[in-house]
């Protein structure tokens, strides 16, 4: 049977949601590096007091608005994957990217909460990596379904590099090439890099709209990849 949750419980979830509501508000008006959980408590009516036995620190508060925007982008990436289910691994790469691109555009202050500028002082704890990984893991499954070759040869990488995805691909148990793992990576960071850049106004001008340009560049890191 279902645990049933006392009345309690139910009161300190819900109150917990609405102290990440109010920080998240907060994001939006004066960023994460000035986010104070004194002014989370007066907005919400509460003593401070109270609030830390929510939350111990503006860190810790901080993490879970972390871990939740890495979740809601993880959300979104699996419901781009379950739309496009039995399309082909380039509609299913196609999706992710507007899926990504879609849910930024729509959280622009929690996008750059997770890609952008670190806040000072601030050492994001191990809970965040699983979250964090969601979204690069299912590009990569992606890719991994689709047994790519891309049409022209790759030179295998070498150095440290090679060294960096070996042990990756074996952490990940990814039977993916050395070359493809890479080019999938920096597919990535392609991503992120391209809305970060469309979200904090670098892309002002005569690439606006990004529509056309994000569209292409998800072709040309697929092209890269061999899907």
């Amino acid at each position: 049977m279902p645990a049933i949750r006392t009345a309690r419980e139910r009161a300190r979830e819900e109150l917990t949601r609405e102290i990440k509501q109010e920080a998240r508000r907060q994001l939006t008006s004066v960023g994460a590096q000035q986010l104070s959980l004194r002014a989370v408590a007066r907005e919400l009516g509460m003593a401070s007091s109270a609030l830390y036995r929510y939350f111990a620190s503006r860190d810790e508060l901080l993490t879970a608005l972390i871990i939740d925007a890495y979740n809601e982008l993880g959300d979104a990436a699996d419901r781009a994957l379950a739309a496009t289910a039995s399309g082909t691994a380039r509609e299913r790469w196609r999706a992710l990217w507007a899926a990504t691109r879609d849910w930024a555009r729509a959280n622009p202050h929690e996008f750059s909460l997770v890609f952008g500028t670190p806040v000072p002082g601030y050492a994001a704890p191990q809970t965040t990596i699983r979250p964090a990984a969601r979204l690069p893991l299912a590009l990569l499954g992606v890719v991994r379904d689709a047994r790519p070759r891309p049409a022209a040869p790759v030179p295998p990488p070498r150095g440290t590099l090679a060294g960096q995805l070996s042990r990756l691909t074996e952490e990940l148990g990814l039977d993916l090439a050395p070359h493809i793992l890479a080019r999938s990576i920096g597919a990535w960071v392609q991503l992120i890099g391209l809305i970060g850049f469309e979200l904090h106004g670098h892309l002002a001008g005569p690439m606006e709209p990004a529509d056309d340009f994000f569209a292409w560049t998800a072709e040309q890191t697929a092209d890269a990849i061999g899907l």
